[in-house]
């Protein structure tokens, strides 16, 4: 599964990049006019993170958006067991 989040489903969407030229009517000129479209994506801010899911730990793609609202649990650090220092 490419960029897609897990959670909310938000993937790549397509829009227009539109190009003009000329100065507004307001400000003195005779209108702006578009002289070219072109298609472009939007991508999502797409992660990949380790989150509690289910009981258990596993990697899941996720957008920030859901990453920052708090959707997920993300598991703590590893504790490391103490040993004691050996005496002699």
């Amino acid at each position: 599964m490419a960029r897609v989040c897990e959670f909310c489903q938000k993937r790549t969407s397509v829009g227009n990049r539109i190009a003009t030229r000329g100065k507004a009517k307001y400000l003195g000129g005779i209108g702006i006019r578009i002289t070219g479209v072109t298609r472009r994506k939007f991508k999502p801010n797409i992660q990949k993170v380790r989150a509690y899911i289910n009981g258990g730990v596993r990697r899941v793609k996720i957008c920030t958006k859901c990453l920052r609202s708090g959707k997920i649990q993300k598991p703590g650090k590893r504790q490391i067991p103490q040993t004691s220092p050996e005496t002699s």
